[in-house]
């Protein structure tokens, strides 16, 4: 019966951590950008570096393949869309499309792979 209970408690711990996960993001509180003019690796890591730079950072994903760059915020942060267009605009590339998403970075990453 013990062993029940605990099997029960856990599952339940478990259950109620992935319900509290998607609350931490809020929809808009990532980016997800298309951008045209990168050709290589070292164009996806200036662009990388850069955006990483950002006070509300906390992770990038660039799939040159793609021409994705998707930009999470840290917990509690938003970012100025236009403040990140012009990020990568310095850097010399052309926002295709900027667009607000509750996905993570990690999240954007396995559809990515998934989609090779």
């Amino acid at each position: 019966m013990k062993k029940l209970f605990l099997a029960s408690a856990v599952a339940l711990a478990a259950l109620s951590a992935q319900a509290a996960a998607p609350q931490a993001q809020q929809a808009g509180d990532n980016l997800l950008l298309s951008v045209n003019g990168m050709v290589c690796a070292f164009c996806a890591q200036g662009i990388e570096k850069r955006l990483s730079a950002l006070p509300q950072t906390q992770s990038v994903y660039v799939n040159l393949a793609q021409k994705v760059v998707a930009v999470q915020a840290k917990p509690g942060q938003k970012f100025d869309a236009a403040k990140v267009k012009a990020e990568v605009v310095d850097a010399g590339y052309d926002v295709a499309s900027l667009n607000t998403t509750a996905k993570t970075t990690a999240q954007v990453k396995a559809e990515m792979v998934a989609k090779k």
